[in-house]
Formats: structure tokens, C-alpha cells, sequence
């Protein structure tokens, strides 16, 4: 594509939006309509509506298409991130309507596919790239109204009446104010609060919200309050059932500004001449206007047009960038949240098929599997902990891809996510239908409640969560010295024999003389022996406990225990909670943790080795790190927290490297030199 190839645009979904942004193609420099992807291709009014423009038979003949570059999204919020996807999938570039997404899980997702296939996406904010924003900015750098202290800004109107066909109200539509107008106003503080400190956009470091939830549960009016590094505070509005001012107004300490309508400049769908007032404290008006005549949907057109002639993935500043974009979206989310707005769509019931669109996939193999003593089927060779989520619509797209990679090792815990990572995981198994082929990883007894009549009762409320009958593997979070360790023993081979545990269980953070002793006390009585453990293991040496009463077993009388028993570890922080990436190194010490857990000489040697043998493998150290643990002489099964589809492939970047024990002994720091 050369710097004047016009980009072919296609638009998926015909509505009223879409009309509005073929007008900016129209009236662009860089694109030309050349194809409309329609449900109904023989609805009435689409070629006068959408004049030159072939109207194709479904979204899936316009990503077929070989005469599409680039594809406008402009269906209703709950398709934007399956399509993007498919699109990305598919070579085509993506423009798509606010918000990219229902959450920012979702627009993460989208990101991963068009970072994966090479392709632009942009999220629509067409104020953006008017030329009244770029005024703006200018504006607040300048200091005409001095520092700024607070922004006001809503959007909001009234629809007629409640009307639950439109999809506004339509809770399964992702209807309400939130998602379809809040954004506005949120990313357009977002942009002033960073214009304020001289940076591209800011991210609050508090967001409180709330919102009335109408008779289809979606928000009908709402309201946040943003606080921002440096004391900008920052109050959102937005509705579908009420109306507002819709100004925007900036509050300096020499003077405020007024932007009417930001989001049209003043105008409507075609032209926004772009006005803007700026008051003195002593009460004189400037009204500046940027006079701009051309279509105001041109302006996204031709910037989204730039980047892909320059083989950018994402918007230029003042567009929506990726990063922004996420940004925007967390706000959104965190705003829900505050409001106890969560769609039914996202919940496990509809959410039947992966981020994608597609039924889960089987047969998998970029993560291997292997035989884990004590346990009947084979696992994955790493397992997955995903404790930072908390609805099934987050947590089940990194679950799918997870198993879609072939893993099926899942780490739970009776306290983990205050018990609701026990619960998506369960709706995800009976979601997916995928609980046979799988293995779960239960702990229970954490301190304080650590005695072994605790097990079985946290254990049965953890299998009620789980929607199951049994656990694969079985641990006791925390050791308590001052309780025989024959309790313990007793406890957990009591729930073996019910079945509520078919495999090996063991303790967490458990010394080597409490599990020789359970050992042997087992061996005494005929009862199971504690057959693994679940102790840090890494290739940096825990100095001090993370938490209070964590073990580490990454010491040279660990390492020859666990050879001796082959007893299968599986390893927490794995890969040094950040030790091995630039997070850490010996001038940096403003992470207190990394500092007081992480830091030695000895550690720092065993890092330089990583990133010398990751250079020379053409890989990253915390590869190397996490290959360390894979490669250890005894059943060593890491777990991995990645939070994002990124971070998963980048772990699954370590499977593919082969350390030998002459790489292992001079990584740890022995003599011999790896290969």
C-alpha cells in the first residue's frame, strides 16, 4: 500500500451512525466506500442511503471480501468485540464505534488479534481527531485559566418514554447510558487531566460511581467522580432518560472554559465549526472557534487512513490509542461495578461461546501434558491461577484460551477472590462442559482458620462453588506447628476416602521436617501420604517470606528433598514476581517488595545468567526463569498468573526451550557454562 492508495472501506452494519461516517468517507482524502455488510441486503433505502457502495449478503461476505482493506464497526456494543476480532482474523483493518468493548477484558482481547494479524484498530471517538480537541489542549498547556482544579462534563438526553424494544433500554444489548454516552465525557477528562501534567492523557488514581438501574436493569442516568495525581477531580455524567446541559466546563484557577457538545464540536453528525469559551475570573468571554467546514466524520477517517498507509496498529495523539482506550474502558468498568451493573449477557448462562464468537475449542497442543504422580489423567505442564477477575464475561476469555492452548492444570483456593474464583471457575467447567477433561487444584485451612476440621467443611463449600463432586489435587494453605500433624493426615485422607479428593493431596508452604513427619505418620497408619506440595520455586531465592508463613523450597536442601522423593511441587511466583524483568535490578529499589524478598548478590548472579542465555536463545530472562522451573529433575509444575492473552502467550514462549542439567547447575551458579 503506498502513501496514495486510497483505503477501501467496508461497513458492517447499516444503521443510522454508519450513514454519518460514509459521509465522512466521502468527504475524506484517504478512503473510499466501496461495500456494506448487511443482515437484511434487501432492505429498503440501503443503496440510496449508502450510494457506490455493493451491499453484501452478511458481516461474514464482507470480511471475505479480497476488495475490503478496512472495516467500520457499527453494530450495537455486544458484536464489537467478536467482529473486530473476526476481522483482525480475517487481514482487515477495524475501525469500530464506542466503546470498543463491554469491559476492558474485552478491547484487550480485541488488541491481542489485530497485534497478532498485523492490523490497525481504532476505537471511533471521532472528537478526537476534530480539530477543536487539539485547540483545547493548546488551550489548558498554554495556562490561559491558570492550573486546573476540576472538570464537569455530561452527556445526556431524554428518550422519549421507556421503551424496552429500543435498544437503548435493551438489556441484552448492553443498553443505558454508561457504555453508550459515559465514555464521552471520561475519556475527554482523561485527555485534559494528562494536557494538565504535560502528558498524553492521565488515569485517575480513584474513581466512585453510581447510577439509577431502570425497569431492564440497564442505567438510565448516572454519575462518577474521578481524583486524579496532582488533585484534579474530575465529575462524569451521563443519561438516556434525562436531560442535561452537555457542557463541558474546566476550572482553573484563573479562569474556567466552556466547550458545548464537544463530541459533534458544537454542530451535528455533518459539520462542528468547534466553539470554545474561555472566561476570565473577572468575568470576560472569548469564544474561540477552529471554523472547521469539512464533514466532521472525515477527520477519524483520515487519521485512521494515515496509520494504516504507515503500517500503525493504533491512532496517532490526539486519537484513541490503544492504551487510552483500555483506560477509558477500566473507568467504564469500575463505574459499573460501583453500580451493580452487570448485563445478563455477560453472565454464564449466554455467555456460551469464547470472546470470539466460536464454540471452545478442543485438541490443543502449544502446552504439552504430562503424568503427575497420584493423579489419573494427565495435566498441562503448566497451571493456570487467575484470582484477579470477578465476572464470568473477564475471566472466561483467558480460561478458553488457556484450554484452547491445551491446558487444563486450574489453580483455586478456598480465599481466593473471597471464594469467587472458585465460582467462575465452576460456571466456566458446566459453562464449557469441559469438567472431565480437566484438573482442579483446591486449597483450604488458610491462617487464621487453620485446623483440620476446617478442611472438610471449606472443602464442601469450595466443591459447591466449583459445581462439582470432587477435587483433582488438595491442599492445606498453611501448615499450623502447634496441631499434630497426624490430624492434618487424617483430615484430608477422610475426604479421599468420601471421594472428594481423587488425587494427591499436600500441603502449601510447608516445611520439609512437617512433611517428613506426615509422611511418616501416614506410613504408620495406612492412611494416604502426602503426595506434593505447593511451596515457592524459582530460580531467585525467596530471602524472606512475600507473606507471613510462605515457604520456599528454591534452596540446595529443597532441590535435593524433592529429587530424592520426586515429590511433584507445584511452584508459586515462579518467575520471581518481577526479579527478571527491568522491574528490578541493582540500582533500582523503589519496589519495596522486590527489594526486601529478592535482593542478594547471589540472586543478582543467577539474573545476569538468565539474560545472558535468554539473549543468546533469542528469548526474554523470565523465559528462561519459568523454562529453570519446567527443567527441574523432580515433577515441578509452575503456576502462572498471566492476566491478559498477551501475557499468556508470553509464558507459553517458555515451553519451547530445552534446558539441560548442565544448564540448570550453571544457571543456579555452578561452574559448568550452559551450552
Amino acid at each position: 500500500m503506498t502513501a496514495t492508495t486510497p483505503i477501501r472501506w467496508g461497513i458492517l452494519g447499516p444503521g443510522s451512525i454508519a450513514q454519518s461516517f460514509a459521509g465522512g468517507v466521502a468527504d475524506s482524502r484517504t478512503g473510499k466506500l466501496v461495500a456494506i455488510g448487511a443482515r437484511n441486503p434487501a432492505k429498503p433505502g440501503l443503496a440510496e442511503s449508502f450510494p457506490g457502495a455493493r451491499i453484501l449478503d452478511g458481516y461474514d461476505a464482507l470480511l471475505a471480501d479480497p476488495d475490503v482493506d478496512a472495516v467500520y464497526i457499527s453494530i450495537p456494543h455486544p458484536g464489537h468485540a467478536q467482529w473486530a476480532i473476526k476481522a483482525a482474523e480475517a487481514g482487515k483493518h477495524v475501525l469500530c464505534e464506542k466503546p470498543l468493548a463491554l469491559t476492558a477484558f474485552e478491547a484487550d482481547a480485541m488488541m491481542h488479534a489485530a497485534r497478532k494479524a498485523g492490523t490497525f484498530l481504532g476505537e471511533a471517538f471521532m472528537y478526537r481527531l476534530h480539530p477543536q480537541t487539539l485547540k483545547l489542549v493548546e488551550l489548558i498547556r498554554s495556562g490561559v485559566i491558570g492550573e486546573i482544579r476540576m472538570i464537569k462534563s455530561s452527556f445526556g438526553f431524554a428518550m422519549p418514554r421507556f421503551m424496552p424494544e429500543h435498544r437503548l433500554y435493551a438489556n441484552d444489548l448492553a443498553g443505558g447510558g454508561i457504555l453508550d454516552v459515559g465514555g464521552y465525557p471520561v475519556s475527554m477528562v482523561r485527555l485534559i487531566a494528562g494536557a494538565a501534567a504535560g502528558k498524553p492523557f492521565a488515569e485517575p488514581d480513584k474513581v466512585v460511581g453510581t447510577a439509577h438501574l431502570g425497569q431492564s436493569g440497564v442505567d438510565e442516568w448516572a454519575s462518577a467522580l474521578l481524583h486524579f495525581p496532582g488533585g484534579i477531580v474530575a465529575e462524569v455524567s451521563c443519561s438516556i432518560s434525562l436531560n442535561q446541559d452537555n457542557v463541558l466546563r474546566i476550572l482553573g484557577t484563573k479562569g474556567r472554559i466552556e466547550v458545548p457538545d464537544f463530541w459533534f464540536a458544537g454542530g451535528n453528525r455533518d459539520v462542528g465549526l468547534g466553539q470554545i469559551d474561555v472566561i476570565a475570573s473577572d468575568g470576560t468571554r472569548e469564544t474561540i472557534s477552529v471554523n472547521e467546514k469539512r464533514h466532521v466524520y472525515s477527520f477519524e477517517v483520515d487519521a485512521a487512513g494515515e496509520a494504516i498507509r504507515a503500517g500503525r496498529q493504533e491512532f496517532a495523539w490526539p486519537g484513541m490509542a490503544w492504551a487510552e482506550s483500555l483506560g477509558t474502558l477500566r473507568v467504564l468498568d469500575r463505574w459499573r461495578a460501583a453500580a451493580g451493573l452487570e448485563y445478563e449477557i455477560e453472565k454464564a448462562q449466554q455467555r456460551t461461546n469464547t470472546i470470539s464468537g466460536r464454540p471452545l475449542r478442543f485438541g490443543g497442543t502449544a502446552i504439552a501434558k504430562r503424568t503427575i504422580p497420584g493423579l489419573s489423567k494427565p495435566a498441562s505442564v503448566v497451571a493456570l491461577g487467575f484470582e484477579d477477575f470477578r465476572t464470568f464475561s473477564s475471566g472466561s476469555i483467558l480460561l478458553d484460551a488457556f484450554f484452547e492452548a491445551g491446558g487444563n492444570l486450574f489453580d483455586t483456593g478456598y480465599v481466593y477472590g473471597a471464594g469467587y474464583t472458585e465460582k467462575l471457575l465452576g460456571e466456566w467447567l458446566k459453562n464449557r462442559g469441559v469438567r472431565a477433561q480437566s484438573v482442579i487444584i483446591a486449597k483450604g485451612a488458610h491462617s487464621p482458620l487453620c485446623y483440620p476440621d476446617v478442611i472438610g467443611k471449606q472443602l464442601d463449600q469450595s466443591l459447591d462453588r466449583l459445581q462439582t463432586d470432587h477435587v483433582d489435587v488438595y491442599f492445606m494453605h498453611r501448615d499450623n506447628p502447634d496441631v499434630p500433624v497426624g490430624e492434618f493426615v487424617d483430615a484430608m485422607d477422610r475426604e479421599v476416602k468420601a471421594g472428594c479428593i481423587r488425587g494427591p493431596f499436600g500441603g502449601s508452604n510447608w516445611t520439609m521436617e512437617r512433611m517428613d513427619e506426615a509422611i511418616a505418620y501416614a506410613e504408620r497408619t495406612g492412611k494416604q501420604k502426602p503426595g506434593a506440595l505447593s511451596n515457592n520455586f524459582s530460580l531467585a531465592e525467596m530471602l524472606e517470606p512475600i507473606w507471613a508463613g510462605c515457604v520456599t523450597s528454591s534452596t540446595d536442601a529443597w532441590k535435593a528433598w524433592l529429587t530424592s522423593r520426586q515429590m511433584p511441587n507445584f511452584a508459586w511466583s515462579s518467575q520471581g514476581r518481577g526479579f527478571f524483568t527491568d522491574r528490578a535490578g541493582r540500582d533500582k529499589h523503589d519496589n519495596e517488595e522486590l527489594v526486601r524478598v529478592w535482593y542478594s548478590e547471589r540472586n543478582f548472579g543467577r539474573r545476569d545468567r538468565a539474560i545472558e542465555l535468554a539473549a543468546r536463545l533469542s528469548k526474554s530472562p523470565i523465559h528462561i526463569a519459568l523454562a529453570y522451573v519446567l527443567a527441574q529433575p523432580f515433577p515441578s509444575i509452575p503456576l502462572i498468573g498471566p492476566r491478559t492473552l498477551d501475557e499468556l502467550d508470553d509464558s507459553l514462549l517458555a515451553l519451547d526451550i530445552t534446558l539441560s542439567p548442565a544448564d540448570l547447575e550453571w544457571l543456579d551458579g555452578g561452574s559448568l557454562r550452559a551450552a
